[in-house]
């Protein structure tokens, strides 16, 4: 079944039992899923919705933590819930041992061994994990670290 068939039906739940939050961001799932249809004037492929889905809950992150520097808590929990609810839409996510072993065979694939190295690698690290969930912010990090930047 496809994503958005898969959100229809949970909207229409989310409607029978009052899920106001729910319904809300479900309804905003669909509504990108099908601006990026329109956009590539085609159905999209599980790896565009998956670029979709990642795109929104890195919008909900960046949100949170700029309500909790403006001292907004109570915006920020409400980004928090929304990016549950869009979290669980996503494969599981890479995780940080896996990324790490993939930096380190990159770096020593391409011999990189100074900061300036840090475009290629990192491009080669996330085609390695092309079509997953990875978060590219810690990939910087970890690739930061071991090239000394």
């Amino acid at each position: 079944m496809a994503l958005i068939e898969q959100i229809q039906k949970e909207i229409t739940e989310a409607m029978k039992t009052k899920a106001v939050l729910r319904l809300s961001v479900l309804r905003g799932l669909k509504t990108a899923l099908k601006n990026k249809e329109i956009e590539k004037m085609r159905a999209l492929n599980e790896n565009e919705e998956i670029q979709v889905l990642q795109t929104l809950v890195k919008q909900r992150k960046e949100s949170i933590e700029q309500f909790t520097k403006g001292g907004r808590p109570e915006l920020a929990e409400q980004e928090q819930a929304e990016l549950k609810i869009i979290e669980a839409y996503l494969p599981a996510a890479v995780g940080s041992e896996e990324i790490e072993r993939a930096v380190t065979e990159t770096i020593a694939e391409l011999q990189a061994g100074s900061p300036k190295d840090m475009g290629r690698v990192m491009k080669a690290v996330m085609a390695k994990f092309a079509g997953k969930v990875v978060d590219g912010k810690l990939v910087n990090e970890i690739v930061r670290g071991k090239l000394g930047g």
